[in-house]
């Protein structure tokens, strides 16, 4: 089994209402879903969300070429291959591109054995997985939380069993919001904060401080990713968890975030890390350090699928949550690509692993035309 063709489907919506985090207001949102066929008419999936046409440049003009005559089953292979040809693009465009082939490469294997990937990956410890609603988020006007509490009493009457709304406003804001989640919820449910890199070293500090009372599971990117010293003054500042690592591309990178001891969730992302052989690699330096490792997943159905899969099999460590860790991040915006998957929390805020082989659900490119805006192909 060989593969033949690749297939590049650039996806953009407009989000109803802005999507506001600490540092902007997302108003448009862009992916591209990589397509990879083989000999055998098979075809497997992967995602970028975060710079998907700087990503598909570099598959077209430079991976695509080096990918396409390889055996699906050869996804170890290469990913050896592509990973040294990045230069200094060490968590930007490059590991993107090869993050999108990767997956699709490992959707392909599992599809061929007629396995999930759970099950290419050595099996599914547990057959659900705990799942967080990633929002809501930061609205325009004077009071930028308002509307917090009509949205979590929703998403809690979904099944969600754990919320994580955006924060960033000024760290007393931010407790004042932090608490009255706690109070909405109750001692049953849990919380979580996204800063989304948006505070200084001293804001952060304070913020963390100040919020630690209402007892969120974690506080997530409270500095930019480079800040170092920033996420270890944060973590010295409180007694909560610190959230990072979805910025992070390279294992060098992980490393370097794991070395300062502040986090106590990694959040690799299977779009930026390089898949599932990257996700694995940061997963087994964050175990060595006994940290809990969970996928951050903000992006299609596709990378949705691929963090359940891959968070299946690991390890249940317990954080201090209802349930045990890994969760995994279901974006309830109503982002029309995630819709995809219908609505797979259940009551008990679980999602189950799907049944069928690869990702789990069969993706063709006439789901996606409703969003495509430029489709390209290469092939031998």
């Amino acid at each position: 089994m060989k593969v033949t063709h690749i297939n590049g489907y650039h996806l953009a919506y407009t989000p109803a209402v802005p999507l506001g985090n600490a540092r902007t207001f997302m108003r448009k949102r862009e992916f591209l879903a990589l397509e990879i066929i083989t000999d055998s008419g098979l075809r497997g999936w992967g995602e970028v969300f975060s710079s998907p046409w700087a990503a598909a440049a570099l598959i077209r003009q430079q991976f695509g070429a080096l990918v396409c005559g390889r055996s699906p089953f050869d996804h170890g292979a290469v990913y050896a291959d592509l990973v040294p040809r990045i230069g200094y693009d060490k968590r930007g465009p490059a590991m993107m591109a090869i993050s999108a082939i990767d997956m699709a490469l490992h959707d392909l294997a599992a599809r061929a054995q007629g396995v999930s990937i759970a099950q290419l990956l050595g099996g599914a410890v547990r057959h659900e997985v705990p799942c967080y609603a990633s929002g809501p988020f930061i609205a325009r006007g004077d009071a930028p939380y308002r509307h917090y509490p009509q949205e979590i009493e929703a998403l809690l009457r979904q099944g969600f069993k754990a919320v994580k709304p955006r924060a960033g406003i000024s760290p007393q804001v931010d407790a004042a919001m932090a608490q009255q989640v706690r109070a909405l919820i109750g001692p049953d449910a849990d919380f979580m904060l996204d800063i989304n890199q948006g505070y200084s070293t001293a804001a952060a500090r304070l913020a963390a401080r100040l919020i630690e009372p209402a007892r969120p599971l974690w506080i997530e990117e409270p500095v930019g990713p480079e800040n170092l010293e920033g996420y270890a003054a944060t973590a010295q500042a409180t007694a909560c968890a610190i959230a990072g690592g979805e910025a992070i591309g390279s294992l060098a990178g992980f490393d370097g975030l794991l070395r300062t001891g502040a986090v106590g969730v990694l959040q690799p992302d299977l779009g930026v890390c390089g898949g599932f052989t990257g996700y694995r690699k940061a997963a087994a330096l964050a175990e060595s350090r006994d940290v809990a490792v969970m996928p951050h997943a903000f992006g299609t159905a596709i990378n949705f699928l691929a963090s359940l899969q891959v968070a299946a099999t690991q390890m249940p460590a317990r954080g201090g949550a209802w349930s045990s860790y890994p969760f995994v991040e279901y974006d309830v915006t109503g982002n029309p690509l995630i819709a995809l998957t219908g609505h797979p929390i259940q009551g008990n805020g679980l999602a189950a692993l799907p049944d069928g082989p690869g990702l789990g659900m069969d993706f063709t490119p006439e789901q996606f035309e409703p969003w495509t805006v430029q489709h390209w192909r290469i092939e031998t």
